[in-house]
């Protein structure tokens, strides 16, 4: 039983839809645009002020709380009065949206005004204002209304308490303008094509990558300022920031990391060859108790999750393959070892096949490099670090881009990188992290190598060899970093769902979907099949 008071907008959220009051409760959060109005409206009433002659006995950002029901909040306004307490509530709403004061909004100015009782104040009365509009609206409230915020109170008590998530709405208009349908995805459960459009608005931030060698970045202005040897190399708003990356010898201020954490923004270092070292993250995520229970199915197993990693995993290395080369007759005995993984009954088996498959597609790999750039870039098979060769480097180095993508996919829906059902966490690797970049190897990672060397935007003389080894220039890292920034912002048609997705939207998509077979709010999980 959790005793802790419930929050008043916890409510308000169970009143709109349950799932999204669960998703909140468990730590789900997002940016949109409303929301986003609704905080810069609030600006002047988070700022706790002393009144002015002119305002005296007004009040802002008051916490209240109700003893007896168990419910706490915070009023956006208030003013004494010689009859009692004004309580006033500001609202957001689209321009051409009519000033309508909804049954969750009645429920929470009721909640607000029976909190403020409780605590021993009389309220007068109770009005919304309207942010968009300008206009003030009273709400005169019944004693019904004082019953059903009790009754929904004790409703909202009832659904975080449960250890199971609400289904999704089905086919419901709510969905269409609810800031959460992004992390929901109320429609894409059932694995089809999506109907109706209900699609989050495609993120202005970016994934920001720090690979200048000496380079140091703090915060500055709510900024992120790159310096070296005294020159600004660069100034990026840090509220554009979705993630950040930091490749080889590049500082961080503590200033910029503490800033970076409370914003909940990621952030992973790699070195100069790629091989990720390890990650920073908030400690408030969302999904605690599912993250529980996923190391206990990691320690069970879950089959059907192992299998269509590799499955994706094979299939598109067979259209990569065939996209170069029809005739490739490695394409047939790719597609007859993914049939092959669908009937496999073992960990075992799937593992067997998935290094059958690769071997044979690494065999056939240079295929992918046109014939008149193949004897530039000579190719004797894939090799583990250190890379032997400038194709093996730029493919370590691709997989650890990607990587880092898997993880900050992960990290965002709450789940742990590091218990997997493909691979194992013995070593402490990001075990899942692993499985889930599996589908997207070939249509992301190697499809980025085989671009900048077909398009002749890397050269063979930008590697440096060390010991047998092959490492990378700073100008071929710095170009293999921007093509695949360039790849993984691509939008393109989902394979399930056939709307349009970028590559990074559609690994989240997929962590999600991870998610939602493990807490039982989907049937299965399936891979990403391109075309």
């Amino acid at each position: 039983m959790n005793d802790d008071p419930i929050p008043i907008s916890l409510v308000a959220n169970y009143l709109f839809c349950p799932r999204r009051a669960w998703l909140e409760s468990v730590g789900e959060r997002v940016d949109s645009a409303q929301m986003s109005q609704g905080f810069y409206d609030h600006r002047k009433v988070d700022r706790r002020r002393n009144p002015s002659a002119d305002d005296e006995g007004e009040y802002q950002s008051i916490n209240i709380r109700h003893e007896e029901w168990g419910v706490s909040g915070r009023l956006d306004a208030a003013k004494l009065t010689d009859d009692g307490v004004i309580i006033r509530e500001y609202k957001a709403t689209p321009v051409k949206r009519e000033m309508i004061v909804t049954a969750a909004m009645r429920t929470q100015l009721a909640l607000q005004a029976a909190c403020l009782e409780d605590m021993g104040y009389h309220v007068a009365r109770t009005e919304i204002f309207f942010t968009t509009h300008h206009r003030n609206v009273e709400v005169e409230l019944t004693s019904a209304d004082y019953a059903e915020a009790q009754e929904a109170v004790e409703r909202t008590r009832l659904l975080i308490n449960s250890d199971t998530a609400p289904e999704p709405l089905e086919d419901d208009p709510r969905c269409m303008k609810c800031s959460h349908v992004g992390i929901c995805l109320p429609e894409e459960r059932r694995l089809k094509p999506v109907g109706r459009r209900i699609m989050v608005t495609s993120s202005d931030k970016q994934v920001t990558h720090l690979a200048t060698p000496g380079a140091k970045a703090f915060s500055r202005a709510g900024r992120m300022v790159v310096l070296k040897n005294g020159q600004e190399l660069a100034s990026i708003p840090i509220d554009t920031i979705q993630g950040l990356q930091v490749h080889g010898n590049t500082d961080l201020s503590s200033g910029l990391i503490r800033e970076l954490m409370w914003r909940s923004v990621p952030i992973l270092w790699c070195s100069g060859t790629g091989r990720l070292y390890g990650w920073a993250m908030s400690t408030y995520g969302p999904n605690g108790l599912q993250r529980a229970e996923q190391h206990v199915a990691s320690q069970e197993g879950r089959l059907g999750l192992a299998r269509e990693f590799i499955i994706a995993k094979v299939h598109n290395q067979s259209v990569l393959l065939r996209r170069s080369d029809k005739a490739n007759p490695t394409v047939g005995q790719l597609r007859n070892i993914e049939k092959t993984v669908g009937n496999a009954n073992r960990w075992q088996d799937v593992l067997g096949l998935e290094g059958e498959a690769a071997s044979l597609y690494f065999s056939q790999f240079d295929r992918l490099i046109k014939p008149d750039r193949r004897d530039r870039w000579p190719w004797n098979g894939r090799t583990r670090r250190p890379a032997l060769d400038e194709l093996n480097s730029l493919l370590d180095y691709a997989y650890a881009l990607l990587l880092s993508d898997c993880i900050r996919a992960l990290i965002s829906c709450g789940l742990d990188p590091h218990a997997g059902f493909l691979h194992s966490g013995k070593r402490n690797k990001p075990a899942l992290a692993l499985d889930l970049m599996e589908e997207f190897r070939a249509p992301v990672a190697d499809s980025v190598v085989q671009t900048v060397i077909n398009n002749g935007e890397v050269r063979p003389d930008g590697f440096t060899r060390a010991l047998g080894s092959v490492r990378m220039k700073d100008v071929t890292r710095k170009t293999l970093i921007g093509a695949y920034e360039r790849r993984i912002s691509t939008e393109l048609t989902h394979p399930i769902f056939e709307y349009r997705a970028s590559w990074r939207r559609i690994i989240e998509i997929q962590a999600r979907m991870i998610l939602g077979y493990l807490d039982g709010t989907q049937s299965a999980y399936r891979g990403i099949r391109v075309r």
